[in-house]
């Protein structure tokens, strides 16, 4: 009888993921290892065999790297095609992992990695700036926000499989366009209320007389 994976199971696997993904990186595997040690406790129940488990867990030594918070969506599923069909699945794993690890990466790094903590981290720091404890409270609050995000993502990749996340490939460019205009729109409306520059420059040719403080920078 096949094992049926827990919630429990996932939980662990995803705090171990989240926990080892980084601090195991190597300059060969990158991320691999990271794997490895997230899915061994979760491969060793859906492999009692020592061979069948040992075969398993190689397979997923190899070169692996994304977004951290993206590959809680790709393990999600790579847990579920690990129970569906088991060794036999070895090499569609590692392809799956393979073909959906860089376009996963470019949204999480867009969005995780640079809109999240610079709109964020500017709005709360201007609060800050301004004398307000809420710039404190809500830097803490998006980031326990952002760490349920990885365990519900987890829980999505394993109960959707691969059919969400190869629709989703689709959409990628369309999810970082977004995200990038947003970005965009957000930080360049707080320079022009937070940046201060004030300077005595004048712009002189002919006739022409320009203040630069007044007739550049403050527009």
């Amino acid at each position: 009888m096949k094992y049926k994976v827990t919630k429990n199971d996932l939980r662990r696997a995803c705090w171990r993921w989240n926990w080892f993904c980084v601090n195991m990186f190597n300059y060969e595997t990158q991320e691999g290892l990271g794997v490895a040690i997230s899915l061994a406790p979760l491969l060793r129940k859906i492999y009692p065999n020592d061979d069948e488990y040992e075969k398993a867990l190689t397979n997923h030594f190899r070169y692996f790297n994304t977004t951290p918070i993206m590959g809680n969506l790709l393990l999600g599923a790579v847990v579920a095609m690990e129970e569906k069909d088991g060794l036999k699945a070895a090499e569609t794993i590692q392809s799956f992992k393979t073909s959906m690890m860089g376009p996963h990466a470019g949204i999480g790094d867009t969005i995780f990695w640079v809109l999240w903590p610079t709109i964020m981290g500017s709005l709360s720091g201007y609060m800050a700036l301004q004398g307000n404890p809420l710039g404190a409270i809500v830097w803490l609050t998006v980031n326990i926000l952002l760490y349920i995000l990885k365990y519900w993502f987890y829980d999505v990749g394993y109960t959707s499989g691969t059919k969400l996340i190869d629709n989703l490939g689709t959409k990628l460019n369309i999810f970082t366009e977004a995200a990038s205009i947003m970005g965009l729109t957000v930080i360049c409306s707080l320079v022009a209320t937070v940046v201060k520059v004030s300077t005595s420059l004048t712009f002189q040719m002919g006739k022409v007389n320009l203040a630069l403080q007044t007739g550049v920078l403050d527009k």
